[in-house]
Formats: C-alpha cells, structure tokens, sequence
C-alpha cells in the first residue's frame, strides 16, 4: 500500500498506418481479477488524496494502527472502516468497525458485514467521502505533461492521456468515441498539439454542415462549379493544410459522402465541387462520434471501409459516472472559471458530504455540460453554509435524469442494504428472477447488481 496525492484535474510528416485497427479502451479493466484497487479521498477537498490498496487490510480513521489509514478529520472515529482483500470473492470487502457517526456504501447504511466494493463505490465514513476504484498493476499513475490539458486522477483518465501520448506523433487519423459532453474536442485539441501539427487545428461539426453545400464545404469547389459559384473556395481539408481537421459527429455524414472522405484519407487528397484535377493534402483528420458506429455498420448506415481507415487509432472517452473520483474537481473548476469570467471575487462552493454522495452517484447523462449547468445554478451559494442534500435536491434531478442509460436510478429513495455474502444475493436473484428487477428491489443501477454478482462470483449466465 502507498499513498499519494491525486492526479488533478487539463505529428509529424510521413506515411500513415496501414496496420490493423489499434483500439485503445479506457473503460473496461482486461484480464483476471486483481487484488489492486485504489481508494480517492475526494471530500473534504482540503484532504484530497489516493490511498492504494493492496491485498493487506487497512483501517481508516483518526489513529489507525497503521499512518497509511490516517483521516484527520473530527467527524472520522479512531478506528472508523477497515478494507481488506477476500480471497474467496476476489474483491475488497468494507465493514463498519462500531464508528461514532457511521459509514455509508453508495449511499446504503454500511454495518459490521464486509461487503464488496464495486468498481466506482462511494464510500462515506462521517464527513469523508471515497471513492474506490479497481486498479490493476502496471496502469498508468497519470503523472504526465498532458494533465494541465486532460486534468483528472481517476483511472480511465491515466489511461487516456498515455494513449494520447502514444497516438499523437502518428499522422494517422484517429476516432474518439465518448457520449455527449465528455470532452472529445479536447482529446483531438491534445492530439493536435502534442503532435507537433504546424497548421491549424480546424474543428468543424458534420452535422452543422449544409446537406446541399457539405462536399464544397469538405473538399472546396472550382469557380462557376455550381449557381452561385462566383469564386473559387479552398475547402476545410486545404484551410487545415499541415495541421488538424476535426470533424465532430462523424456519425451524421451522408452514406453518398463517406466514399469520397475515404478517398481523401486513403490518397491524401481531394478533389475540389467541378474541378477535374484532384489536389494533395498534408492533413491529419480526427473524427468524433457519440453513435455506436458498430451498429451502423451492420445496417449499412456507415461504411465499414471508412470506419477502418478512421480507426486506426481509437481512443475512449468514458462518461463522468465512469470516473467519479474526478467529479469534484471538475465542480471546483466551473466555478472557477464562472468566477473568473465574471470578475467576482474568490469564494468557495462548498458542500456537505451528504450532497457530495449524491453528486457522485448521480447518472450526469450530460457528463460535463451537466457539471457546468449545475455551476450556473448554485453559483450563488458560493462562500454560504456548505450546500446539503435537501438543498441540491432540486438541481440534481434535473441532472440525474434517466437519458444516461442506466435504466434505474441510483437516487431512489427506496435503497436497500448491499448483500452481505453469496448466499444473499442468490436468494435474493432466485426471489425476484432477473438483474432488473432484483436492481429495483435495491434500488440500484443494474451496473452494480453485475459489480456484486462478479464480486461475489455468481456467473452473469444464472441471472
């Protein structure tokens, strides 16, 4: 076990790739269970830390036997939780050891009874909050020049960032693949600097572009091409001549348009609206996508040819609910810079712990345009009393909204107990008879029955 603080939280010329799709995925751990994980501290903030865990126990709390478990904080018992491998359930179990104010596991009472950790739990002990995440050995720490840009000390964020490193020099084109609002335009933004591009990075949404105008627009058009053609016009592939051209959503491009992109990535060149003679080009193209591309290519809506020269490189963008140990940060940040564009003075936004378990198992189908909306509207409660739960309240359903994905929410005030050991949760699946009734019946997201069932090593297969 070592602690350390947490991460914070911001090509050259050449021929391209012609190798096989490299896939680069920041979500889903590989490989057997570890006994790896990684514990933030991510409230109070003035606390900030990462706890890694191992395969020996650990107690938290004001006068742990060991210092690595150290919280000082008064609302924290001496001995406040105690963390420790089970070989058997191949997870880290939590248990209450008798505190003074409690403990809570996503937002459930937490007793005596070890209970496995899922990747992603919020963990409260009195004022303080975790978040724990499953960390296998070798993963990138995230200490690297690229945490200004893509700021964050969670997992899939170190992830990301050694992949944007790895992938940058390449002039291949590259795919970023994330839901709404997680920040794809910023991955490309490093991609493009970290590459050494020359010219400019140009940032374009395919679906803004004119349906009727969209191939000139790409490509350019030669004078008197088409009505109303009085002058020529280079095209956003010339204007990013030497740099970047980022063509976000590239999941809307018309099917009668994608063979021509094809060419232009495949040739590096293209060929202006009337002109008879193709032009070269010297352009690194990185596209963006929140569509599932695999299931357009099965029915025929994207070309899988494209979608191969397109992924050469493809990198991941997980939603904000994937990287919870971020989410604060990315809180204090926005009002920051709200703060800062308004010239007002420095205040802080400060919450209970309460609120912040709630922040953090909220669905945020927005990801960070949802951070920046909640902003707006507590902003002026910044430097009151710390904001509680009954007070977010408002807000965060709004934020919380079912469009996520998860199909129950983690807010629902009817949330039963974690099951305490296998058995539990075979009776308790053997009772309801499927995941989604058995996540209504304890009131939580279907993502962490699965975390429970793989914990506990009841096969997906029986539910």
């Amino acid at each position: 076990m070592s602690r350390s603080g947490s991460g914070d939280g911001g090509a050259r010329d050449g021929a391209p790739l012609d190798s096989a799709t490299i896939t680069l995925e920041s979500g889903a751990l590989v490989g057997p269970p570890s006994a790896a994980g990684r514990l933030h501290l991510v409230h109070p903030p003035e606390l900030a830390a990462a706890l890694e865990l191992g395969r020996e126990a650990v107690v938290l709390g004001r006068r742990p036997p060991d210092p690595l478990g150290l919280v000082a904080h008064g609302t924290v018992s001496r001995q406040h939780l105690r963390i420790a491998w089970d070989g058997r359930s191949r997870a880290h179990l939590a248990a209450d050891l008798g505190s003074h104010n409690g403990s809570w596991l996503d937002g459930a009472p937490l007793g005596p009874a070890a209970t496995p950790l899922g990747d992603g739990a919020v963990l409260r002990a009195g004022g303080v909050v975790w978040v724990y995440e499953t960390v296998p050995p070798g993963d990138p720490s995230g200490g690297d020049a690229l945490a200004e840009r893509i700021p964050g000390g969670a997992r899939d964020v170190a992830r990301l960032r050694a992949q944007i490193a790895l992938a940058a020099p390449d002039p291949s084109p590259a795919l970023i693949v994330g839901e709404t609002g997680v920040g794809k335009e910023h991955v490309a933004r490093a991609l493009h600097d970290l590459g050494g591009r020359r010219g400019r990075f140009i940032a374009v949404n395919v679906s803004e572009l004119s349906p009727q105008l969209v191939e000139s627009q790409l490509f350019g058009h030669v004078r008197g091409a088409f009505t109303g053609a009085d002058r020529a016009h280079d095209g956003l592939f010339r204007a990013a001549e030497g740099g970047t051209l980022f063509l976000d959503e590239i999941g809307e491009l018309a099917p009668e348009l994608q063979p021509k992109l094809l060419r232009a990535l495949q040739e590096r060149e293209v060929r202006p609206v009337g002109a008879t003679e193709p032009r070269r080009v010297d352009v690194r193209v990185v596209a963006a996508t929140l569509r599932d591309l695999a299931r357009d290519l099965e029915q025929g809506a994207f070309r899988r040819d494209l979608y191969a020269r397109l992924a050469l490189w493809e990198l991941r963008v997980g939603a904000l609910r994937e990287r919870r140990p971020d989410l604060m940060a990315w809180v204090a940040r926005f009002h920051e810079r709200f703060r800062r564009e308004r010239k007002q003075p420095a205040a802080t936004l400060a919450f209970e712990a309460d609120a912040v378990e709630a922040l953090l198992l909220a669905a945020w189908p927005d990801n960070l345009r949802g951070v920046d909306r909640l902003v707006h509207q507590l902003a002026h409660l910044a430097g009151g009393a710390p904001i509680g739960r009954d007070a977010l309240a408002p807000w965060l359903d709004t934020t919380a909204a079912a469009g996520s994905g998860a199909t129950d929410s983690p807010q629902t005030p009817e949330r039963r107990a974690a099951p305490a050991s296998r058995e539990e949760l075979e009776a308790a699946l053997a009772e309801h008879g499927s995941v989604r009734a058995l996540a209504r019946w304890y009131g939580r997201d279907r993502r962490q029955i699965y975390r429970w069932l793989d914990a506990f090593g009841v096969p997906r297969g029986e539910a």
